[in-house]
């Protein structure tokens, strides 16, 4: 069935995926009412502006607002479709830490008094197995008929940094709690996705999501660990990494600072806590990538013994290049364990203007400072010039994310 009027689109949640999901569905033609909790953020969106960094975004939203496709709300509004794009944190604090749906069931309280027939409810935050069902039990307690109602599941896979685009070009998995929902789900999606579209049911739609982001958890683990162990025995692990790719079958990945971000260093944790016993991997993966931010520390803390400061300068503080996400991010806990440990430390970092907690400098600062430690933790583009890279060699810097390799 192809949709001939386009229906009303609620988007509750304007963060990362869901105020770039309410933008692409505007542009594609359908009147777009979002909702956040945040007054902020939503008085900010109605003026045309936008509260996160992402390229194409800002220009696409100021368009929206304009022509009356884009507006956001404090409360949810009445429509036909609903995208619940909230946040799905972990609780920590505990050996294994434990998914927290709470804002998907609010969501599915806040819209249960408009449920209609042949509305369709999206959920596209990440959730652990059988959230989708949880969803539609809410709806049910609080006094919904959904006879009739479509309801599924529908994972973001999208990259930040180019959100806008793959949006629209990525493959999308579709979930539905039974075939009709997942069939007129999938009809809405070919509206404005131009990838392709796969139909199955909620759980391995919910599945999917959570291994996709393991299997990236657990490639960037040995990356790590391999780093750690090349260290300690004296071998360059990037040029040992290039060499071993030469392989046909062997693509290792890129180690680094840690990782970060509200995808890759939470979701295997949703798998995890459901099932401790057969996630052994999944949990080791998990422990390597957490205590990589430690290792950092220590070797930061080893090149300040020999040179006898305590002045740093850490380059780069959001999870990963040239985006200003600090979510999770494993070089703000690098900046942030020092700082508390009595270090003088200072962060470059070029995709925030200021930070409430962190010294923020320039590049040129760092060139023009002597006797002080330099540590890369990420590999912006700023980093990423001729001359930065001259000037951090020279400098002698610690690189955690291999940007100097190409210059050696």
């Amino acid at each position: 069935m192809i949709i001939q009027k386009k229906p009303i689109v609620s988007v509750i949640g304007l963060g990362y995926i869901g105020l770039p999901t309410s933008a692409v569905l505007a542009r594609s033609g359908y009147k777009v009412n979002g909702m956040d909790t945040n007054t902020v953020v939503n008085s900010t969106i109605n003026a045309g502006q936008i509260h996160i960094k992402e390229p194409l975004l800002d220009e696409l939203v100021q368009k929206m607002v304009l022509t009356g496709r884009l507006k956001a709300y404090d409360a949810v509004q009445p429509a036909e479709i609903y995208i619940i794009c909230v946040p799905t944190p972990f609780t920590d604090g505990f050996d294994i830490p434990s998914p927290d749906i709470s804002y998907v069931l609010e969501a599915a309280k806040n819209i249960a008094k408009f449920i209609k027939t042949d509305d369709l409810i999206i959920l596209e935050s990440t959730s652990p197995l059988g959230t989708t069902e949880v969803l539609r039990d809410v709806l049910v307690e609080q006094g919904a008929d959904i006879e009739g109602v479509h309801i599924a599941y529908c994972p973001e896979r999208v990259l930040p940094g180019n959100i806008i685009e793959e949006l629209v070009q990525n493959d999308r998995i579709i979930g539905g709690l039974d075939t009709r929902s997942s069939q007129r789900v999938s009809e809405f999606y070919k509206t404005f996705v131009n990838g392709e579209i796969f139909e199955t049911d909620s759980r391995t739609a919910e599945m999917c999501k959570l291994t996709e982001n393991s299997f990236r958890d657990v490639n960037i683990a040995f990356a790590n660990e391999l780093s750690m162990y090349c260290d300690k025995n004296g071998v360059d692990v990037w040029k040992l990494i290039n060499l071993a790719n030469r392989h046909p079958r062997v693509n290792i990945l890129q180690p680094g600072t840690g990782v970060g971000g509200h995808c890759i260093a939470v979701d295997p944790w949703f798998l995890i806590s459901s099932d401790p016993q057969n996630s052994n991997l999944i949990r080791k993966a998990r422990e390597v990538n957490n205590s990589k931010p430690l290792w950092v520390i220590d070797k930061i803390k080893q090149r300040c013994v020999q040179l006898k400061t305590k002045k740093i300068f850490c380059l780069g503080l959001a999870f990963k290049p040239d985006v200003d996400d600090l979510r999770g991010s494993p070089s703000a806990k690098v900046v942030e364990d020092l700082i508390m440990q009595g270090y003088d430390v200072k962060a470059v970092e070029p995709n925030i203007n200021n930070h409430d907690e962190y010294e923020l400098v320039t590049l040129s600062d760092v060139m023009h400072s002597p006797r002080a430690v330099v540590a890369i933790l990420v590999r912006h583009k700023e980093f990423n010039t001729p001359i930065a890279m001259k000037s951090l060699t020279d400098l002698n810097a610690m690189d955690f994310c291999g940007l100097l390799e190409a210059t050696n």
